[in-house]
């Protein structure tokens, strides 16, 4: 093994090494978010379906099972339930009538917004009681570089 060999080899343990550490972080610190808006009964599926409406605007059953990898009548059955909770409405398409277009609620929306401010709130708090200015300034720094691992 030549010293090319060694620095690639060095390098891509440490990048493993990285992932697993931040695999963990991330897992704990989405699960402390997650404790800042209790109360949510929903399914992980339904969940996914309103962030998906949410990001979409509005979306058929079809699209959102197509986006979830999922049955169209999985989907359906999804969207029924989130119609009765009263956080999904439906309005015919006014490309085609024989489908229905669905778009969050003024009670989802709200829902999604209390959440966040919870979970935002908190994330302040945590941050400057447990940050100096300095590593404030560090993870502001990091966070495109997370968006951007997020999305590949």
């Amino acid at each position: 093994m030549n010293d090319r060999d060694e620095v690639i080899e060095a390098e891509a343990v440490e990048a493993t090494a990285v992932a697993a550490q931040l695999r963990l972080a991330v897992v704990q610190l989405l699960r402390r978010l997650r404790e800042q808006a209790p109360g949510s009964d929903l399914t992980k599926s339904q969940s996914n379906a309103l962030s998906r409406i949410e990001a979409l605007g509005s979306a058929t059953a079809t699209e959102l099972a197509k986006a979830e990898g999922m049955r169209p009548q999985s989907m359906a059955a999804i969207v029924t339930a989130l119609q009765s909770l009263g956080l999904v409405a439906g309005a015919p398409d006014p490309r085609d009538g024989r489908k229905t277009v669905l778009s969050l609620t003024e009670q989802a929306r709200e829902e999604f917004r209390t959440g966040r401010l919870a979970k935002e709130d908190w994330l302040t708090e945590a941050l400057t009681a447990t940050l100096t200015p300095e590593e404030i300034a560090r993870v502001a720094e990091v966070v495109p570089l997370l968006q951007r691992l997020g999305q590949a």
